[in-house]
């Protein structure tokens, strides 16, 4: 990975970490009906004003994800993914604080085709131990799949996705991490 899209990656990272450290309820956490993202975080939502791009992946009411939105870059689109990931896999995934002692951190890198869906899965760091979160973090993608239209993005259709694993087997995108 080129050393100027590392530098970018850790800054949207960074922001992302601003962003979700300054909401005072879970950012995954969808609002209530009737209650505007801006409510949930304590403010009152102003007419007119410009509001960010919704950091929750809503579920239609048959339970399965809502259709992902085309993104404007690749951070935005590995933001998204991990949201989905998170949204598509409840059961599975941890939110709060990354514990000290990781029992596996597989990394995969997703290929996508054009209108987001998966084209390809590389692993590209395998666990030494725990070697099942391997396949757990391969299904994990695919039920969180499509991941919106990248045919307007620069290629190579890929990014990478870290997945850190607690010693129950539940994983957070290291995308979330704060």
């Amino acid at each position: 990975m080129p050393c100027i899209e590392r530098i970018r990656i850790g800054r949207a990272a960074a922001v992302c970490g601003l962003v979700l450290a300054g909401c005072s309820a879970p950012s995954w956490q969808a609002p209530a009906p009737g209650e505007s993202p801006s409510q949930r975080a304590g403010g009152e939502a102003t007419a007119g004003a410009p509001q960010s791009p919704p950091m929750v992946i809503a579920k239609s009411e048959s339970g399965r994800l809502a259709a992902p939105v085309a993104q404007r870059n690749w951070t935005e689109v590995r933001r998204q993914a991990a949201l989905r990931l998170v949204a598509a896999n409840p059961t599975i995934t941890y939110m709060g604080k990354v514990p000290d002692q990781l029992l596996a951190i597989p990394v995969l890198e997703v290929e996508l085709n054009r209108d987001g869906s998966v084209r390809r899965i590389v692993t590209l760091r395998e666990p030494r131990q725990a070697k099942d979160t391997l396949r757990i973090a391969t299904d994990a993608i695919h039920r969180a799949a499509p991941f919106g239209d990248v045919s307007h993005l620069p290629r190579p259709w890929k990014f990478v996705e870290t997945f850190l694993f607690d010693e129950d087997r539940k994983f957070k995108p290291r995308m979330l991490d704060n």
